[in-house]
């Protein structure tokens, strides 16, 4: 009876662990703002905080459904391209090591005129 009472333990705290870890995943896009107009043909630099979470490796950075290059800090600055006139989508994406997404993303919309 007290082996089933410590595997019970054991696994509670497995399972708590595994929640928190999941919970721990997030994206943050500091600036620019959802919806915030832009100049046509400026350079803007998207200010990021990222936390990858269980199975994360590392991110892109998506413009108008084109991939950048993997990002590996957590928190700083990327260099967006610049953008013609119209709305344009940005998304970050957590991916692991073979670029499959993880599930943490983050997307605003960017209008350049």
């Amino acid at each position: 009876m007290k082996s089933i009472s410590i595997l019970f333990l054991l696994a509670a705290f497995s399972l708590q662990a595994a929640v928190t870890s999941a919970e721990m995943a997030s994206i943050k896009i500091v600036s620019p703002a959802e919806n915030q107009r832009i100049e046509v043909g400026e350079e803007y630099q998207l200010v990021y905080e990222v936390t990858p979470g269980p199975g994360g490796d590392h991110f892109h950075v998506w413009v108008d459904g084109q991939r950048g290059p993997g990002v590996h800090d957590s928190k700083g600055v990327y260099t967006l391209p610049r953008l013609i006139f119209g709305v344009h989508d940005v998304t970050l994406k957590v991916v692991d090591k073979a670029h499959i997404p993880t599930g943490p993303q983050k997307s605003i919309k960017l209008n350049a005129q």
